[in-house]
Order: structure tokens, then C-alpha cells, then sequence
């Protein structure tokens, strides 16, 4: 049986933590999603008050981003209400400090890279905006005027590239990181990131020597490779963090919780899941965007897909430490109140269900709308063979041995658990899987005795015994 908490459960009053990666920070397990109601607000619900109900329960971690119309506003007003603002009368820094505020920003360049193909959404904002504008904005909309100023002493915790989707954004990001220099072209997102993160000025695009933001992340809901990628390029470990998509639909699809979440664990990043209930469409949603109020989710799951085993799932996908849950309608009472009840159902811990809990939650997921849920996530794909083998045949002495090196292997629906290693036919060696952290290829060296040439073939093996094979490489004779 899936432990979940019942529909009628009571309000949590000292909510459950863990410590976000390597912040340090103790985010609540349950953070509020900046879209929903909060961005896409019905005639009749009051925005603010959700975010302030949210702050009352002891939730901690608030997501929302410039893309979100009018949800830094809307944060922008619920904190004067609580005094969070530096500056006014009766600022409340510890109350402050006490929240992790996430903001995030959609253009990949900081400086530059107008048209760039591939770079999607635009390099530029509506106003011609870029990177750093982005950063401004929102603390101008949730600390100040709205209108570009804000108060000394007001920053964002953390700041996500947003909704990484392209190879092409991947490099735009990067560019200029290795180099700064304020004469280039053009000048990616990190680079920028990185001088207000650490109050330098670089790249000269932060001449005041500000220190508005404390972590830089990033998000995807996409293509699981290419999120990998982008940790594995982060040679100076700027990333804290990373939104993700995941669901108990995951594995009907090119899959997060086998790729690139154990990668962002192994680096001892802050992981949040995002679209926990498919943005909607696991009930009364389609499956597509949200872009207008009609679209938000105001009912507390469903009599054949309770939201709770939902919430649970996400939770219990290991690495994960939050999970950011839009809210559609709060009520005083427990059972019509989304945000009591999804509260109360991330009051779990990461290994309290088991793999066979799992399973079930799945598949009551896969059975809604065909399990075709998941819009926003690439196709699915079954497990790789290891990528780019490659083999070097080395002679020392009278040591002959041949050097393979190769690329992560992709996993399927199962985790992958070892490399295996084949010389004509013949297994000869093995090596346990790991994440691979960075652009660093893995290694494996093989003795032969004779001066034969020899055919190797690398395997990827997962967890279930499924197994596939790279193309073979050859080792010259001598």
C-alpha cells in the first residue's frame, strides 16, 4: 500500500527541511511555485495572500522568475507586508535571511549575441534587455520601485538560468567565462553572474562592484543530456543549484531522475523539482503551456490520482530536496486548501517509499491522458551504449596494454550500474557506474601478452541487466 496522508489531514506546523546541497541553507521540502495563481491570478483570488499564507505554514523556499508576468510584483507586495523590504520602517533582516529567494532569468547573454541561432526566446528581453537587466528587474519589482531602483541591502539567493533547451544556449552561457573581458562582443550569462555573486567587476558590466545575488543555478525541463552537460562544463563549480522536472511520468520519457539528477547530486548541488503535477495535466489541464487563468489547477487532486503520492514521488527521487508546487486556490479549509495539503503531503522523508511504491505511483500516473503528459520533456529514449570510445595502444617496456576512454552512457527507465569492458568476444574487465561530473573522460587500461591485434567493445549495463554495446574499436597489431 502507498503511505500517503489523507485529503483531511491538519495543517503542518513545524514543516520538514533538508539541507540544500552544498548552501547549506535548510530549504522546506514544499517551496512555492511563482506560477499558478500567483502569475495567472483568477478574478477572485488574491495572489499575495497565498504568498503570505505560504510565509505563515513555515514555508521557506519561493521560486518565481522575470518570465512570470506579474509574479515578482505580486512577492514585491506580500513582502512589505512582512517587513522584508531593507530600508522601510520596521525591516525585518532576520526574516529576510530566514527565506531563500529564487529568481531566474531567460536571456543567455549578459552582453551582446543579438540573433545568435539557436539561442531561443531572444538574447534580448521586450525592453532590449539582458542578463544583468534581469537581476535588476527583479530586485526592483519584489525590493523597490518597480521601476529599475532598489534598496542597498536587498539581494536574491539564488538566480537560475532558465529553461536551458538548446546546444547552442549551452555555449552562449559559457562564453567569455574563462576569459572576461569587457571589450568582447559578447559575454555570456555566467560570466556576468558570477561578478555580482562575488561583488567583481570583470566583465565591466557591474561597475558599481554590487553584490545582488548569493548562488547561481540553472533549469530544465528538456533534454536530460544537455542539462548533464551543462554541470560537467562547470570547471569552477558556479553552480549551486538546479530546477528540474520530475514526475511519476519521468521514465515515459528521455528521463531526469537516471541522468542528470545524480550528476547534479554527485556535485553536491541544491536540486528543486518542478512539475510535480505536469503543470496541471496530470488533471484537468492539457497538455501544453499555461498561459491564462482558465488553465489553473484550482482542485485538490483527484478520486483516481490523489496528489499526495504525486508530491511523495518527486520527494523521494534521490537528490532532490525541494519541490516548488504552483498554488491555484487557498482555503481555511484543510481539505479544499492546496496549500495545506500539499504541505502536509511533502512532510516526508527522501527513502520512505520504497522501489515497489514508486512503481505503483507510476502507474497510476502513466494511465493519465496515455501517459502523454509530459509536453515539455524530450521523447523517450532506452539506454546508450557508452559514448566516444575511443582506445590508445600504449608499449612501455615490455607492457603492451590498450587505453580505452569513453563518455557517460545514457540511462533508460533503469539506473545504470556498471561498464563493462570486451576484448574479441570475451569480457576482460568491468567498472562500477559513477555520475561523470565533468568534460574529463572515463578510463580503463587493458595488459595484453602477444602483438596480435585485438577488437574491444564497450557495454553499458543497467540495473536490470539490459545492456548496450558501442561500436567496436581496434587495437593494431605490433
Amino acid at each position: 500500500m502507498i503511505p500517503y496522508i489523507s485529503r483531511g489531514s491538519l495543517a503542518v506546523e513545524n514543516p520538514m527541511k533538508r539541507v540544500f546541497g552544498r548552501t547549506g541553507f535548510e530549504v522546506t521540502t514544499l517551496g512555492l511555485g511563482g506560477q499558478a495563481s500567483i502569475q495567472w491570478t483568477p478574478s477572485d483570488v488574491d495572489p499575495v495572500a497565498i504568498i503570505l499564507k505560504a510565509h505563515k505554514l513555515g514555508v521557506n523556499y519561493y521560486d518565481t522568475s522575470n518570465v512570470y508576468g506579474p509574479s515578482q510584483m505580486n512577492y514585491g507586495k506580500a513582502f512589505r507586508k512582512l517587513d522584508m523590504v531593507p530600508g522601510l520602517p520596521g525591516y525585518r533582516e532576520r526574516a529576510r535571511r530566514n527565506i531563500f529567494l529564487t529568481s531566474k532569468t531567460h536571456l543567455r547573454y549578459a552582453k551582446g549575441g543579438d540573433n545568435v541561432e539557436g539561442v531561443r526566446s531572444g538574447t534580448n528581453g521586450p525592453d532590449g534587455s539582458k542578463t544583468l537587466d534581469d537581476v535588476r528587474r527583479s530586485l526592483s519589482q519584489m525590493f523597490g520601485d518597480g521601476k529599475g531602483n532598489y534598496p542597498k541591502g536587498a539581494y536574491l539567493d539564488m538566480v537560475l538560468i532558465h529553461s536551458l533547451s538548446t546546444w547552442q544556449e549551452l555555449d552562449a552561457v559559457y562564453e567569455g567565462l574563462d576569459h572576461p573581458d569587457p571589450n568582447a562582443e559578447r559575454i555570456g550569462a555566467l560570466a556576468a553572474l558570477r561578478d555580482v555573486r562575488d561583488g567583481t567587476n570583470l566583465t565591466g558590466l557591474n561597475p558599481k562592484e554590487e553584490r545582488l545575488i548569493r548562488h547561481i543555478g540553472f533549469s530544465g525541463h528538456y533534454d536530460a543530456a544537455l542539462m548533464m552537460a551543462m554541470i560537467q562544463r562547470d570547471k569552477y563549480e558556479l553552480l549551486d543549484g538546479m530546477l528540474v522536472a520530475i514526475n511519476a511520468n519521468d521514465k515515459l520519457n528521455f528521463n531526469m531522475q537516471n541522468n542528470v539528477i545524480p550528476v547534479a547530486a554527485a556535485k553536491n548541488m541544491g536540486v528543486i523539482a518542478m512539475k510535480v503535477f505536469a503543470d496541471g495535466a496530470m488533471y484537468t489541464k492539457p497538455a501544453t503551456w499555461s498561459n491564462k487563468p482558465e488553465h489553473v489547477v484550482r482542485t485538490v487532486g483527484s478520486a483516481s490520482l490523489p496528489s499526495t503520492p504525486l508530491v511523495q514521488y518527486s520527494l523521494t527521487t534521490p537528490g532532490i530536496h525541494t519541490a516548488i508546487i504552483g498554488i491555484g486556490h487557498i482555503s481555511d479549509e484543510h481539505r479544499d486548501c492546496q496549500l495545506t495539503q500539499n504541505l502536509a503531503s511533502a512532510q516526508v522523508e527522501p527513502d520512505s517509499l520504497s522501489a515497489s511504491d514508486r512503481e505503483k505511483i507510476e502507474k497510476m500516473a502513466n494511465v493519465v491522458k496515455n501517459g502523454e503528459t509530459n509536453y515539455f520533456q524530450m521523447n523517450h529514449k532506452p539506454l546508450s551504449a557508452p559514448r566516444e570510445v575511443a582506445l590508445q595502444q600504449q608499449i612501455e617496456g615490455s607492457t603492451r596494454k590498450a587505453v580505452l576512454t569513453w563518455q557517460t552512457a545514457y540511462a533508460g527507465a533503469s539506473p545504470l550500474d556498471r561498464y563493462e569492458i570486451w576484448r574479441d568476444g570475451e569480457k576482460v574487465g568491468q567498472m562500477p557506474f559513477r555520475p561523470q561530473t565533468t568534460m574529463e573522460p572515463f578510463v580503463y587500461e587493458d595488459v595484453v601478452e602477444d602483438n596480435a591485434a585485438h577488437s574491444y567493445i564497450m557495454k553499458s549495463v543497467d540495473k536490470h541487466g539490459e545492456s548496450a554495446s558501442s561500436e567496436a574499436v581496434t587495437m593494431q597489431a605490433v
